[in-house]
């Protein structure tokens, strides 16, 4: 039985919709309110366990009721929590997020500064028990952690390589395969162009490197040559965690060996179903 690890960050998002993203100072109405949980790992380990693989979020929460909420409603998708640690008299993360219209959005994160970013508790986790071990960039000490032990314990390892204020070139080269975001890549290499940076990518590791873009689908390199995966048509109700749900599927197609063409087509398929977010359990009004 295949079975996955995330390791990265949880949040609570606070999603409004409006008919137009603010572009300045002034008050908006919502049309539409929804509490949900988030956060790029979580959210992969949501897509994984609906695809019926069996997955395990490692991560930190609060003590609070939005930690309480947070791992009630990944457990109530399938995920195992076990292996998450709770900070006492700590707030979890949380998040405010602005769609508009057509999908698009605004997100402006508040990473809780209690919960503490230590990960010498990893050491006590069983890393040999996973297939693959998926990591986000917001926890850097907590990756660095679970792909040096994994990498031990002859394990694949996969990078959700987004922007975070920290340098992730450190993580892309523990990674087997990093696939960026493309304000990542650019962030990381200095390149606009996603092809150039993407190569520029390859001389940082020795694993395999991907670009999402959005709606044009995703590049990667392949033997030295330039691969692309061209999205599919959508009626998109929101991009968040879209890239959440591509890696969750890329972790599944590298857990059980389909990583080709096919395997990232598989991959499309699942960010083209889950174009609303993964966790579908939240408050709405």
């Amino acid at each position: 039985m295949t079975r996955i690890a995330c390791v990265g960050i949880t949040v609570q998002d606070r999603i409004y919709s409006l008919p137009t993203l603010p572009e300045g100072g002034g008050k908006y109405q919502a049309n539409h309110y929804l509490e949900i949980g988030g956060g790029p790992a979580a959210t992969a380990a949501v897509a994984i366990a609906k695809l019926g693989v069996e997955v395990d979020f490692i991560g930190r929460v609060g003590d609070d009721s939005c930690g309480n909420t947070l791992l009630a409603e990944l457990e109530g998708w399938g995920v195992n929590t076990a292996f998450c640690r709770r900070y006492p008299n700590a707030r979890s993360s949380q998040s405010a997020i602005l769609v508009d219209q057509h999908g698009e959005r605004i997100i402006v994160n508040y990473p809780s500064p209690d919960l503490g970013t230590d990960a010498e508790w990893l050491e006590a986790i069983d890393f040999s028990r996973y297939d693959l071990i998926l990591a986000d960039v917001r926890w850097h000490s907590g990756t660095e952690k679970a792909f040096s032990l994994a990498r031990l314990a002859g394990v694949t390892t996969l990078l959700d390589a987004d922007m975070t204020p920290q340098d992730i070139s450190p993580l892309v080269a523990l990674a087997d395969h990093a696939v960026f975001s493309t304000p990542g890549l650019k962030r990381m290499t200095g390149l606009q162009s996603p092809e150039e940076g993407l190569f520029q990518a390859t001389t940082q590791t020795a694993g395999k490197v991907y670009v999402t873009l959005g709606s044009e689908g995703s590049l990667w390199i392949e033997d030295g040559h330039l691969c692309q995966q061209e999205a599919f048509s959508v009626n998109v109700v929101d991009t968040t965690g879209a890239g959440d749900v591509f890696h969750g599927a890329l972790a599944v197609a590298l857990a059980e060996k389909n990583a080709n063409k096919r395997g990232y087509s598989f991959c499309q398929c699942g960010c083209r179903d889950e174009m609303y977010p993964a966790w579908r359990s939240g408050r709405h009004s």
